[in-house]
């Protein structure tokens, strides 16, 4: 009987989760994705306490002061100061906290209201989904940025607004795949069998059809994270976004740009934050696709 309850505990399945890490393990890149992303994570949590000095703090006797390993670097800036002579590696620190939050506001807006537009399309279809989906085409005919920028412009200049913009701009991809996901799934056996058991609409959309549909949402989220924090910068540096003296990354590109012969640090940092946040996001969403993705499980 021992030899019998053995063999069924050893057979058990895994869990969920370390189903989940085994497949998102596989995928080298995800892992340092994952690890980046957190370290980046937690210096933006306890920015007041990593961060050597005040992000808005000036002193005017290092003005364009070069990183410690170059001459006259000095080790009380390691890497260097801009040209009111405030500390960069601080203001990096302090502007992954506005990056990360941009980029989770704007998930949030674009997923809770993609998901509910494109709930609505996918299971009502007809002229309702006409309607969407024409809406959903005509704003993703003009190019992002160049929507975004329309938008801040006519709500006016500032971190909000930005998110605002980026947020309705994100918000078709997500109309889109939900839209997809939940045709295909209201045909199936199980939502025909929750309707004829008595199921109403909100119960078959939101407990039935919804939890299935979440993987390549769930995957599309990240990659919409990263894409926040590209639009983000990008209308900071236009000066649409954040504006100064807030640490975020593309504001400080935008201070910056007059000084990119002379201190090739003022520019070079803040671009590289840019750079492997973005890429660190991506990697996990690799990640997260092949750990998600039933297709890419049985190969």
């Amino acid at each position: 009987m021992a030899l019998t309850d053995t063999k069924t505990i050893a057979a058990a399945p895994p869990s969920a989760l370390r189903e989940f890490w085994f497949y998102f393990s596989r995928n080298k890149g995800a892992v340092i994705g994952l690890i980046i992303f957190t370290i980046i994570l937690l210096m933006a949590i306890f920015a007041p306490w990593v961060s050597p000095h005040a992000p808005d703090a000036q002193d005017r006797s290092v003005l364009l002061l070069p990183p410690v390993w170059m001459d006259k670097g000095s080790s009380l800036f390691l890497l260097g100061t801009d040209a009111v002579g405030r500390d960069i590696l601080s203001r990096l620190i302090f502007g992954a906290r506005f990056s990360l939050f941009v980029g989770v506001v704007v998930v949030s807006i674009s997923v809770i209201s993609g998901v509910l537009i494109g709930l609505v399309a996918g299971y009502f279809g007809g002229k309702v989904d006409t309607v969407i989906m024409r809406i959903m085409d005509i704003i993703l005919a003009f190019p992002s940025l160049l929507l975004a920028l329309v938008l801040v412009a006519v709500l006016g200049p500032g971190l909000v607004n930005a998110m605002i913009a980026i947020s309705l701009v994100n918000q078709p991809h997500f109309v889109r795949l939900t839209r997809a996901a939940v045709m295909i799934e209201r045909g199936k056996d199980y939502v025909v069998g929750s309707r004829v058991a008595g199921a109403g609409t909100a119960r078959l959309m939101f407990l039935t059809i919804l939890p299935n549909c979440l993987a390549p949402l769930i995957v599309q989220a990240t990659l919409a994270f990263s894409a926040a924090i590209l639009d983000a910068a990008a209308l900071g540096f236009l000066g649409m976004g954040a504006q100064p003296p807030t640490p975020e990354w593309g504001t400080m590109l935008a201070e910056a740009r007059e000084f990119i012969q002379r201190a090739w640090w003022v520019v070079t940092f803040p671009g590289l934050a840019i750079l492997i946040t973005v890429l660190a996001i991506n990697l996990m969403g690799d990640g997260l696709r092949d750990a998600l993705d039933p297709k890419l499980k049985r190969s």
